[in-house]
């Protein structure tokens, strides 16, 4: 059973509800377990896990396997699986669905030239039966709902959403993302979300915006041109994980975060970078915690010799020594 409800609070797929209707996109190396479990934390409808690939996975390539510690057993939780062959990519399905997972979501939509370049994300829309026989063998594996993600098309000339998005509700999909911009245009120029509304359309199932929404005024916009049921934000949550909450309280009235400042920044910001620190071990945990240190200071305005030195810091001691400093704007105020 499928229930699309309009621009409303919430959708039901399934057994699954999703409120309020907005979601975390899928980010490489940036949506990890701890990022997502820290945006849930404020409140979301439903995030999606890094894009994995599904031989890989199935496979426990090195590397793959830790960073799909997908959040199996986390309610509002999709695991996002991209590939080009049906067998690899129902075993990734059934294995995701196996250890817990709620929802599955096809990639179709990862612009990344190394992608791209297997014949995965959104080069299947230059191949469409392909990707079909691909929905088709995933919605057959399992039995929880599966969802899509993708653009409107490969370039301005084969701008074939619209058909590709009612050919997999067809196939089983239960709703359908949609990226406004084509993959030739990567992440340049601005999202067309009046584009989206020949999506939503097509089909009946639901369809949620995605691209450059970054507050409730985008996201209404967003809405408002495309006619879809939600939104989805990737790039606006970057240092600003309650950013989804925020946006949800003004279009759905759901409770306002308490967005931390001063101390509560502090504190939020530390226990983030140790989540990380665990979650990798601490040297690839340094690592990957350098971008989310750097947007969460870039939005402090931390000072840019003190920002050097915390992103530097070999020691995690001298991170956590030099965070409040780092924040003394938020904490005056």
């Amino acid at each position: 059973m499928i229930i699309p409800l309009a621009q409303t609070d919430s959708l039901v797929l399934g057994t699954v509800a999703l409120a309020p209707p907005m979601a975390l996109a899928p980010l490489a190396g940036i949506t990890d377990l701890p990022f997502r479990q820290l945006v849930a934390s404020f409140g979301a409808g439903w995030v999606v896990s890094e894009m994995v690939a599904s031989q890989e996975m199935v496979q426990a390539k090195p590397g793959v396997r830790e960073r799909a510690e997908l959040g199996y057993d986390q309610a509002g939780t999709a695991v996002q699986i991209a590939g080009r062959e049906a067998y690899w990519m129902a075993e990734a399905a059934r294995m995701a669905t196996d250890n817990g997972a709620a929802i599955i979501d096809i990639n179709m939509g990862c612009p990344a030239k190394k992608v791209t370049n297997g014949y995965s994300g959104s080069a299947l829309l230059r191949t469409p039966d392909h990707a079909l026989s691909l929905i088709d063998a995933v919605v057959q594996a399992v039995d929880v709902p599966v969802t899509l993600k993708t653009r409107l098309g490969w370039d301005d000339d084969s701008l074939n959403a619209a058909d590709v998005a009612k050919r997999a509700e067809d196939a089983g999909i239960k709703l359908v993302t949609i990226h406004g911009r084509t993959r030739c245009q990567f992440y340049k120029g601005q999202a067309d979300w009046g584009a989206i509304r020949k999506i939503k359309d097509a089909v009946t199932i639901p369809v949620i915006a995605n691209g450059d929404i970054v507050d409730a005024s985008t996201a209404r916009l967003a809405l408002s041109r495309s006619g879809a049921d939600g939104v989805m934000i990737g790039r606006g949550a970057q240092g600003r994980p309650w950013i989804l909450a925020q946006v949800s309280a003004a279009l759905h009235g759901t409770p306002r975060p308490d967005v931390p400042q001063g101390r509560a920044l502090i504190e939020m910001v530390a226990k983030h970078y140790e989540a990380m620190l665990s979650f990798y071990g601490v040297d690839l945990g340094r690592k990957v915690s350098r971008k989310h240190l750097g947007w969460y200071m870039d939005d402090a305005g931390t000072p840019p010799a003190l920002r050097k030195a915390i992103l530097t810091h070999t020691n995690p001691a001298d991170v956590l020594r030099d965070l409040p400093d780092a924040f003394e704007i938020q904490v005056a105020a």
